[in-house]
């Protein structure tokens, strides 16, 4: 009998780690693919796999491949609230501490597809400590489905629309708490996301790895002149 095959999706490193320490372990042929181009149907025919599974990913996915191959995305909100861009930095901004990790099948309407099933997760750290959280227990999940092989539910409810975030919206805005401005600082601490940033006398300082000790917010700054930020 041919073993089953799957492929996994991602385009951040915590997924192709998490990847790498478990799901190319799990029974089956695996295949991973980390870029845009690579995607592609003569690619995703020749496995012709059971399951795609989109771990961390930052484009829409052509309509011809969602609509032959069951294909799951792991959402970081409890769909129907949430669906949409940047689920973690709109969940912190609005005082969330938890989640949930939403394994649905993709569908034509982003984030509006049925559940699988969903799990609970932590919104403590840093945006990059909560994507590999996040990483690992959908690799957990991808056994789970690969195992069970569950038929996924409708979405029921009112759905909660997120807006995905620009860079611009990293300024980090007025604020009296010093928490809000910590999670200001760690929901955008990820590689490839815009840090959080203040403009001062023509020069910018982002900030990231922040901590709050004694009161106070200790974190690293970088700090570049305007037009070598914008360059």
């Amino acid at each position: 009998m041919t073993e089953q095959a799957y492929i996994v999706v991602g385009c951040r490193p915590w997924s192709r780690l998490a990847y790498d320490e478990t799901i190319s372990k799990l029974p089956g042929r695996w295949g991973f693919v980390g870029t845009k181009d690579a995607l592609s149907m003569d690619y995703v025919g020749r496995l012709n796999p059971r399951y795609i599974f989109f771990l961390h990913w930052s484009w829409i996915v052509p309509a011809e491949i969602i609509n032959r191959y069951e294909s799951v995305c792991f959402h970081m909100a409890d769909v129907p609230y949430g669906r949409g861009g940047s689920p973690l930095q709109n969940l912190i901004v609005r005082g969330h501490r938890t989640t949930k990790l939403t394994a649905l099948r993709m569908s034509a309407e982003v984030d509006a597809g049925p559940v699988y099933f969903k799990e609970d997760l932590s919104l403590d750290g840093s945006a990059e400590e909560i994507f590999l959280r996040a990483n690992r227990l959908a690799a957990q999940m991808i056994e789970r489905l690969i195992r069970e092989q569950p038929q996924p539910v409708p979405q029921t409810g009112e759905p909660v629309l997120f807006k995905r975030r620009k860079p611009n919206e990293s300024l980090i805005p007025p604020t009296e708490s010093l928490d809000k401005l910590y999670d200001f600082i760690r929901m955008l601490d990820a590689e490839g996301y815009p840090r959080a940033f203040l403009h001062h006398a023509g020069h910018r300082y982002e900030f990231s790895k922040a901590t709050i000790v004694a009161g106070r917010i200790l974190a690293d700054v970088t700090i570049t002149r305007i037009e070598e930020a914008s360059s």
